[in-house]
């Protein structure tokens, strides 16, 4: 991944990375602040933006504003044109490719910030840049690690979703999400807010694996703040440009949730059994056509089998082991996978043999147990054999 970060007429080379004095002060100061925006075509909010953090940063509050800009249009440009009238140093981090979504700007984001705090904020203006004081001054108040701005308490609204599909949406998973994760977001009303102020200790960037652009559900699930606090918010109309919401982001927020509720080896072993179980239905709809067809009923129960191995695969691969992919080339993954899937149903058939005839059940209660034997085995099998990273010998400091 490519990346330019650079403070916009502090620079002759853009390759390398010198803050400015006033950002150096701004970081090394009590109480300071990075406020992280990240970007994507808004070339036509960012003036807007600006002028509005300046008007509202109060002066006593030492502030460095961070752009992670993942555009095609102009607004690096439009950034490099308004920062040196700002009354805060401004930088730009600038990624070719856009890793992880909004969410993984924003960890590239934590990853360079030295401040006490740090301020996630959309730069559409749907975020008021006058709550940003009001933010951290919050968490100064009450010794909160996180502090969220709500759209759900009494003082705050959702007015700037337009319409009801979206505002439905929202709520939904507002309720799905609190659902999923009762412990993680006690406290939390809004953890589908995208503006919230953290402290700087509370997370370590190497410990979230964003997915899209819900960055606060990930954060606090992942990182578990001792304290939370919330300010309410009027969630304001788009200043310019359009959403960048719609079904694509639906479909990475749900495969989020499923990866973040699958992060313990429980969790993953009852999702990976849920999907077996559903991969009897193409399993089953596979035979069904083998048969109907002509063929033998044998050939047709080991080709159908490999129907629902490819059903299962692509599931655990999206919904439970997404985030181990890399660790094996894909082809490597499906050969390593279907092996085992297969090797299940050798392994089943002797099982149940051995419970029958060696310690006399009967067959029921056999095959159930078998079941649950080579499930058990085919599941540490599957994470050890196919997800679980290479293990590289090291060698010893004196060479051998």
């Amino acid at each position: 991944m490519s990346e330019d970060l650079w403070t916009p007429h502090a620079l002759s080379d853009p390759e390398v990375s010198i803050p400015g004095e006033r950002q150096e002060e701004a970081e090394r100061a009590a109480g300071s602040v990075t406020l992280i925006i990240p970007t994507f075509n808004e070339e036509g909010n960012i003036s807007e933006l600006l002028s509005r953090l300046a008007a509202s940063l109060p002066a006593h509050l030492p502030c460095a504003v961070l752009f992670v800009d993942d555009s095609t249009d102009g607004t690096p440009a439009v950034i490099e044109k308004a920062a040196p009238d700002l009354p805060f140093p401004v930088s730009v981090l600038h990624r070719e490719r856009a890793v992880g979504g909004l969410g993984g700007a924003v960890v590239e984001g934590v990853k360079r910030a030295r401040t006490d705090w740090i301020v996630v904020m959309d730069a559409d203006l749907q975020h008021p840049p006058h709550l940003v004081p009001e933010l951290v001054g919050e968490g100064e108040r009450t010794g909160a690690d996180l502090v969220v701005a709500s759209r759900y308490l009494p003082g705050g609204s959702r007015a700037g979703l337009a319409g009801n599909y979206r505002v439905a949406v929202s709520r939904g998973a507002t309720w799905l999400t609190k659902g999923l994760f009762p412990r993680a977001l006690r406290g939390i009303s809004d953890p589908m807010s995208g503006f919230f102020a953290m402290r700087r200790p509370l997370v370590t960037a190497d410990a979230l694996k964003p997915l899209g652009y819900k960055i606060l559900l990930e954060l606090a699930v992942r990182c578990r703040p001792a304290k939370v606090a919330e300010v309410p918010f009027v969630f304001q109309d788009r200043y310019c440009g359009e959403s960048k919401s719609g079904a694509r982001e639906g479909l990475r927020f749900l495969a989020h949730l499923a990866a973040l509720r699958s992060a313990t080896p429980l969790a993953r072993m009852i999702g990976f059994g849920l999907i077996g179980l559903s991969g009897f239905v193409p399993n089953l709809f596979a035979l069904w056509l083998l048969t109907h067809a002509g063929v033998h009923y044998l050939p047709a129960e080991i080709a159908a089998n490999q129907a629902g191995v490819v059903w299962n695969f692509v599931l655990i691969e999206i919904l439970l082991f997404r985030e181990r992919r890399r660790h094996r080339h894909w082809a490597d993954r499906v050969g390593r996978f279907a092996l085992l899937a297969n090797a299940d149903l050798l392994l089943r058939i002797p099982l149940i043999a051995l419970f029958v005839a060696r310690f006399g059940m009967q067959v029921l209660p056999a095959t159930a147990l078998a079941l649950v034997t080579t499930f058990v085995l085919r599941f540490a099998a599957t994470e050890a054999l196919v997800y679980l990273p290479r293990t590289t010998r090291t060698t010893r400091g004196d060479g051998s």
